[in-house]
């Protein structure tokens, strides 16, 4: 068995895979923090890149939350191994949000990676927020707009179902509010009608 910091650790070093920066560098020989909006997320590889990209990074990103949540708390022996799979999934999010292998700079928003780990950490608030992201970007089209109604929504139907002094609900909260952090200048977009919808693209 293998002891949970070092776990933590390396949830750590698999959410700093850079997936949109590799894309970049594999596909078109750039640095997508270059391009586009600068965000190494799949929504700029969708602008920059194209579809079948972004659709391969953003499996990827949310596969880095997902994994060390699904496998890590089988692979130690761990008092509350429900607890370590939270450490887990924040680890796996900071490191897509400041990757080491990119020297702590210009990383993702975390929510794809985020998605990921809370599909496993709590599945049906997850899709309830999933269902909440797709109407909202249906409707009016931002991806920005359906990521922070999404993060509203998840630690509300957490918070229902298990009460508001579950380690779960009080881990969602502070996600919601650190995607709320990450997402503030397209907060400030969304209010000055700047911010761009979805499907339009971006020249390389």
């Amino acid at each position: 068995m293998i002891h949970p910091a070092i776990l933590v650790a390396l949830s750590y070093l698999i959410g700093s895979i850079p997936a949109a920066y590799l894309a970049g560098k594999l596909t078109r020989g750039i640095d997508l923090r270059e391009h586009g909006s600068g965000n190494l997320g799949a929504t700029n590889v969708y602008r920059v890149l194209g579809a079948k990209v972004a659709l391969v990074v953003l499996v990827v990103d949310a596969l880095k939350g997902a994994i060390p949540v699904l496998v890590f708390p089988g692979i130690t022996a761990a008092n509350r191994p429900d607890l370590w799979a939270i450490g887990y999934a924040l680890a796996a999010i900071a490191g897509h949000v400041r990757s080491i292998f990119l020297l702590l700079r210009g990383g993702g928003k975390g929510v794809a990676t985020a998605a990921g780990a809370f599909m496993s950490l709590a599945p049906l608030p997850s899709l309830v927020a999933l269902g909440v992201f797709v109407v909202v970007l249906f409707v009016w089209g931002y991806v920005s707009l359906g990521s922070l109604s999404a993060a509203v929504v998840l630690p509300v139907i957490i918070g229902w179902r298990e009460g508001v002094r579950s380690p779960l609900f009080v881990v969602s909260a502070v996600v919601a509010a650190f995607v709320f952090w990450t997402h503030r200048s397209n907060i400030a977009r969304l209010r000055r009608g700047e911010e761009p919808r979805f499907g339009k693209k971006t020249p390389g």
